[in-house]
């Protein structure tokens, strides 16, 4: 798969695509229908199919400070992309310049004159250009005038649940992580550095990485849930590891206010291995929720409450190792 920073990156001899355009943050569900959807197409017209999104996230740019929290991040989302067969992923920056483009000039520029579009794939309820002005019944008639279809297709619901990021932002933050798997159509996933954490851990018997992710990552609510380790390619060997395997993990999210802490941290016990994972990239697969964040009396009685967690996760994650 090709990737693509901005339009200038295509080539001289790029013939014509089928583009299917959003900020695509989780790559769920219905992402996924409209993804497939294009590339089913591209594959029937023997042109390639692009999937084009956006960074900064455009709700950053149209009201600063407003960024929501990010399932995915960018190298996440090209990934997942890669799976759903696509074979070029095109980010555009999203300026002030770019939020300014009017929809006529946002398709004839961008959907015509640089990408060469025989179709597009996008939600029902897809808005383009000035103000968001576009829709696609006006995409459709730009269309027509320009020679490119357009297949608006059906958001994807189930349970009166209509998929969409912000559903499963709301999921993620309420720590429901069993509505938000079966939505995404796959644990959520949180990715981040290992980092020097306060040691204490380790002196309890349960040494954990302590996961540094992005910056608006969407971190799960305060608690304890069972879930899937992976140490991702960062360019070096994990002692202990085996870059790409998942392993089972039980991981504490809050401020550990037996010890009143009071930074929020992502930690992962990674269970029945060793290993040393400081400085390296990994992610964490959030499966469910154990129980929520507790302050205890005591030390002890932590530490019984750690192993009870670790038995569960163990438990509950053993029928898909």
């Amino acid at each position: 798969m090709q990737r693509w920073r901005g339009l200038d990156e295509i080539p001289a001899d790029w013939g014509r695509c089928v583009v299917t355009i959003g900020v695509f943050d989780g790559v769920h569900r219905g992402h996924q229908q409209l993804i497939t959807r294009a590339v089913k197409s591209a594959k029937e017209r023997g042109i390639a199919s692009v999937l084009m999104t956006f960074d900064p996230h455009p709700m950053e740019v149209v009201r600063p400070g407003s960024h929501p929290a990010q399932l995915t991040t960018l190298a996440r989302r090209a990934e997942l992309a890669e799976e759903l067969g696509v074979d070029v992923f095109c980010v555009m920056p999203f300026t002030p310049e770019f939020m300014k483009l009017s929809p006529e000039r946002y398709a004839r520029e961008i959907l015509v004159e640089r990408l060469h579009v025989a179709e597009v794939v996008v939600g029902e309820n897809f808005t383009f250009g000035k103000k968001a002005a576009g829709t696609v019944e006006m995409l459709r008639t730009i269309g027509e005038r320009f020679g490119f279809a357009v297949d608006g297709q059906t958001l994807l619901a189930e349970h009166a649940v209509t998929f969409s990021s912000t559903y499963i932002r709301s999921c993620v933050d309420a720590g429901d992580m069993a509505a938000a798997t079966d939505a995404l159509g796959r644990p959520h996933r949180v990715e981040g550095v290992v980092v020097h954490g306060d040691g204490r851990g380790r002196g309890l018997g349960f040494p954990t990485a302590n996961i540094a992710p992005p910056m608006y990552a969407a971190i799960p609510a305060d608690g304890v849930y069972a879930a899937w380790f992976t140490a991702l390619d960062s360019g070096s060997p994990v002692d202990g590891l085996e870059t790409g395997l998942r392993y089972r993990a039980a991981v504490s999210v809050g401020t550990n206010p037996t010890f009143s802490g009071r930074n929020r941290t992502v930690e992962a016990f990674v269970l029945d291995e060793e290993a040393d994972l400081y400085g390296q990239h990994v992610a964490v697969d959030f499966v469910e929720r154990l129980r929520g964040m507790e302050k205890f009396d005591s030390v002890e009685a932590l530490v019984s409450a750690m192993h009870r967690d670790a038995d569960r996760a163990r438990d509950l994650l053993a029928g898909d190792a």
